[in-house]
């Protein structure tokens, strides 16, 4: 007997390894099965990624976001985008990315870059739409728990579109951690579609309307419809919730129009901050000298270039770079200004004509001397990352940040310009000039200094908004032409040397240009807005604000 059960013990000990070796389950499936991570489990589920088929990747991507939490985030973007790559010689998964038209690879895990590989060495995760389906849901699910409250309320609002039973089942768990009260709204919002879609009871659905009924999602507006528009014989129709979302969304109309409204009024007043950079220097010199400056176009030109040229300079320091080129611009605006008024202008004075012509040919010299020495070309102008995107009111109105920071520049330099024509001896001296220049010489000014200083300060200030311009728009060689006309426009509806007539013009005639495109097209509006400042100038040809004093005329 003793001899049996030795010998059944050996039997034992032989055979149980055995087993359990035949039925050692792969890595998706142990990561599965026991729900905790170690250094070694991920990588080797992402190895499985090259190996499992399109029908068996999503088990082993279940067990990457359990395992992995956020890092994953960038191998299941990566993936989505269908950039997945794994080295055929080493099965080694990487990320393929395009940088200045050249394949570069990066190891997701590390971060690290990748040398040494060509598009013959690596081959391609296929993914399908299933797969691409599980990836979007898996991010925003990871996302729910992030520790950022941005990405948490992105994360919700991503899911709006496709709610199931799951994903609801896991937004209300984390509502019941949520601290965030503007994440816990959007929460409540999915809850609430997804009881008005698969809800039971009319009281379900109506309370869900009510919910639903201040929202502005497009997600939201989308089932609001549905129901407002379902027919009679559908099978989910209610009258009842039909009624209640065709009202709701009559409310949530009327707050999209007045968004739209808000919105192009802000790309108005953006306009008009830029026709105001344009014209706020031709305004001075216009006031002061009385000389119609085509080359005033040919400043702001050169101010973008010169952002352009420090951009090139500092090449690893864009966010400072647009610091620098501002007092960079206006300095060699300025200076082409005072070049210009000491070698052609004061010789021209009482002749506007003779004057108008010769600026005209500074402007084509100028043009001529960019295309030869820069590029005939545009030249592209980099916007720094803090006044690149946007800043989201709401899922209907958001304002970019280039414009947004233009304005309260804009702004800014209005009132610096105004402080000095006030505050400071040469202010005292250009109004004096522009209000009598025989009486001013009398009384011992300068007019031939004041009169370089005042143009060098406008063309300074346009090489400003030639930096402006630069973050909106192509830098090239006409830059200047484009605006011209419009600050002539400007400056004649505010009224001649008039600062606050120049911005309120600026800013009407932006806000009615932008107001009017929609109705008439672009090219259209402009001619109207022509035609208006033509009549008002026949019936008040001082313009809005004219210019006061006893030699106003």
């Amino acid at each position: 007997m003793k001899k049996l059960m030795c010998i059944s013990f050996w039997l034992m000990g032989c055979l149980l390894p055995a087993l359990s070796h035949g039925a050692e389950p792969d890595a998706a499936e142990a990561a599965i099965q026991a729900g905790h991570s170690d250094s070694e489990t991920i990588p080797k589920l992402v190895q499985q990624l090259t190996e499992k088929s399109l029908t068996k990747a999503i088990p082993v991507l279940e067990a990457l976001a359990r395992e992995g939490g956020e890092t994953m985030l960038p191998l299941f973007r990566t993936m989505l985008n269908g950039d997945l790559y794994y080295v055929k010689a080493t099965g080694r998964v990487v990320g393929q990315q395009e940088v200045d038209g050249e394949t570069s690879y990066k190891d997701l895990l590390t971060a690290e870059p990748v040398t040494g590989l060509g598009k013959r060495d690596t081959k391609k995760i296929r993914v399908n739409n299933k797969l691409r389906g599980f990836l979007r849901d898996s991010i925003s699910r990871i996302q729910l728990s992030s520790e950022d409250p941005a990405k948490r309320g992105a994360a919700v609002r991503s899911l709006l579109s496709d709610l199931d039973d799951s994903t609801v089942l896991a937004i209300s768990e984390a509502r019941e951690n949520e601290t965030d009260a503007d994440v816990m709204a959007t929460m409540d919002l999915a809850l609430a579609m997804y009881a008005l879609a698969e809800g039971n009871s009319d009281v379900e659905k109506m309370d869900a309307i009510e919910q639903l009924s201040g929202s502005l999602e497009q997600d939201v507006r989308n089932l609001l419809r549905q129901y407002a528009e379902m027919e009679p014989d559908h099978s989910d129709y209610n009258a009842k919730a039909s009624a209640a979302a065709s009202k709701a969304l009559s409310k949530i109309q009327e707050k999209v129009e007045f968004y739209g409204f808000v919105d192009q009024l802000f790309f108005g007043l953006s306009l008009g901050s830029v026709l105001l950079l344009a014209a706020i220097g031709l305004a001075i010199t216009f006031g002061v000298m009385g000389v119609i400056n085509m080359a005033h176009g040919e400043m702001i030109m050169l101010g973008a270039y010169t952002t352009y040229i420090i951009q090139m300079l500092l090449p690893n320091h864009i966010d400072l770079s647009i610091w620098i080129a501002i007092p960079a611009a206006f300095i060699v605006s300025g200076l082409v200004g005072v070049a210009i008024e000491r070698g052609v202008i004061r010789h021209l004075h009482g002749r506007p004509l003779e004057t108008l012509l010769a600026t005209f040919g500074i402007s084509l010299f100028l043009q001529q001397l960019v295309r030869t020495v820069i590029s005939p070309q545009n030249v592209p102008v980099s916007t720094p990352s803090w006044m690149s995107g946007t800043l989201d009111i709401n899922p209907v109105l958001s304002l970019t940040l280039n414009r947004l920071y233009i304005l309260a520049f804009a702004l800014l330099v209005f009132f610096a310009l105004l402080i000095i024509l006030k505050k400071t001896n040469l202010g005292l001296n250009v109004r004096a000039v522009s209000q009598n220049r025989a009486m001013a010489r009398a009384m011992g000014v300068r007019s031939d200094r004041v009169d370089a200083l005042t143009f060098g300060l406008g063309s300074g200030i346009a090489g400003i908004a030639g930096v402006a311009l630069s973050q909106l728009t192509n830098v090239g060689p006409n830059l200047g032409q484009s605006y011209i006309i419009d600050s002539f426009m400007v400056v004649v509806f505010g009224g001649v040397g008039n600062l606050w007539g120049t911005l309120v013009a600026a800013f009407s005639l932006g806000i009615a240009n932008k107001f009017l495109e929609p109705v008439t097209g672009a090219v259209l509006a402009s001619i109207l807005v022509l035609v208006f400042i033509i009549l008002f100038i026949q019936k008040r040809p001082k313009g809005l604000f004219p210019q006061k004093g006893r030699a106003a005329e």
